[in-house]
């Protein structure tokens, strides 16, 4: 008897030429490639040399650059490909709204909130690797997901490790989950030696390759910040059922501890794809070539407690998580905000979280998360307001 062959998955890529989206690919290819999955839209920003390859070599229906002025670069480079080309936010949302099974959300920053939600909304299955749909409208964006039928699916390594520990037959016995943070380069800095730190420091993280911005975020520890307030969104949590533990070995990717005193955890080598592959093939697990552990290899796995004297983004995230309503969207503004300074070297690296301190301040009483409008014009209005006092620490410095 001859098995009926099965029709490739629908994909979209939102984000392709990041790390995430790089990662993506190899393990589409690893599973498959055109045989198993027909992609619809990758999506990218300013590489454009890359965007127009990947899209060569994986037959994409859709190829959008977000950057407009790199449209007629981008359709030049795909010219006789048979792949159509747009740009732009309606060009995002015209790859969000292909009819795919499945969307990889990894375009970093906002700026991917509002194609992710055109995904969520006609109910194709979400894998989440971009934080700001949580961190800046949780409630909506996971209210968009159950509306539009579809499954959500972390990403990153510390949601993905809880998801695949969550049992949810014992939800009600969950008592905490811990999610570990490398804590990057600079874990063992004094405050004084990370008050020099440079933006080429600070990309370099010990264990992960990752892009600028998430190293970045990784290096002072805004990247857990934001995780802690996407964890209490995925997973219907109290912000006291959040704890962050540092582990510098970046093994155990994160744990869920039940009422019994048992701890489940989710080790694995520090490699993306897992994470990746996992969320792509919910609920079976896939082979990949990927690292295998050693454990007799493996000379000592290390916890310790977070310095929030040192990385404050943890003590700011605690703050947003216990006012609510629209103030992780704040923190989240003026992080993004506060970063771009820092890249263009108009601000130290400490001052990043002085910044979202003081902004969050500024706009403490900032009303309900109740509509996307509301969400916008309080992310526009809080890079306004980090913006001026970026300014006043330029004039001072």
């Amino acid at each position: 008897m001859t098995l009926e062959k099965k029709p490739p998955r629908r994909l979209t890529i939102l984000g392709s030429t990041g790390s995430i989206g790089v990662n993506t690919l190899d393990v589409v290819n690893q599973l498959g490639g055109r045989e198993a999955f027909e992609i619809g839209a990758l999506t990218g920003n300013g590489n454009i040399e890359l965007l127009a390859e990947q899209a060569r070599a994986v037959g994409a229906k859709l190829a959008v650059t977000a950057d407009e002025s790199q449209y007629m670069v981008l359709k030049d480079a795909l010219s006789g490909t048979g792949v159509d080309v747009a740009a732009g936010r309606s060009g995002l949302d015209e790859a969000a709204s292909l009819d795919a099974d499945w969307v990889m959300a990894a375009i970093v920053g906002t700026a991917g909130l509002g194609p992710t939600l055109t995904a969520a909304a006609r109910g194709a299955d979400i894998a989440l690797a971009n934080k700001e749909c949580l961190v800046s409208a949780g409630e909506l964006f996971v209210g968009a997901v159950r509306a539009g039928g579809g499954r959500l699916i972390p990403v990153d390594s510390e949601h993905s490790a809880i998801f695949q520990c969550l049992d949810n037959g014992q939800r009600h016995a969950l008592e905490r989950i811990i999610l570990t943070a490398s804590g990057g380069p600079f874990r063992t800095y004094t405050r004084e030696q990370m008050a020099s730190v440079t933006v080429a420091t600070a990309r370099t993280h010990p264990n992960w390759s990752m892009g600028l911005k998430i190293s970045v975020g990784s290096a002072s520890m805004f990247n857990k910040a934001l995780e802690m307030i996407e964890a209490k969104h995925l997973f219907d949590l109290t912000p006291e059922q959040i704890e962050v533990v540092v582990h510098p070995q970046s093994i155990v990717h994160s744990m869920v501890g039940y009422s019994d005193g048992s701890v489940i955890a989710q080790l694995g080598a520090p490699d993306m794809r897992t994470a990746i592959g996992y969320a792509l093939t919910y609920p079976k697990r896939p082979k990949l070539d990927v690292d295998r552990l050693d454990f007799t290899r493996l000379a000592r796995l290390d916890f310790e407690a977070p310095d929030e004297t040192r990385f404050p983004a943890l003590r700011l995230a605690r703050i947003a998580l216990t006012r609510g309503g629209l103030q992780p969207a704040i923190m989240n503004a003026a992080e993004e905000t506060a970063f771009n300074a820092f890249v263009e070297e108009k601000i130290g690296f400490l001052t990043m979280a002085d910044v979202v301190e003081e902004t969050m301040e500024r706009m403490s009483d900032c009303g309900s998360a109740s509509a996307m409008d509301a969400v916008f014009a309080t992310d526009i209005e809080a890079r306004r307001v980090a913006a001026t006092i970026i300014a006043s620490y330029e004039k001072t410095a």
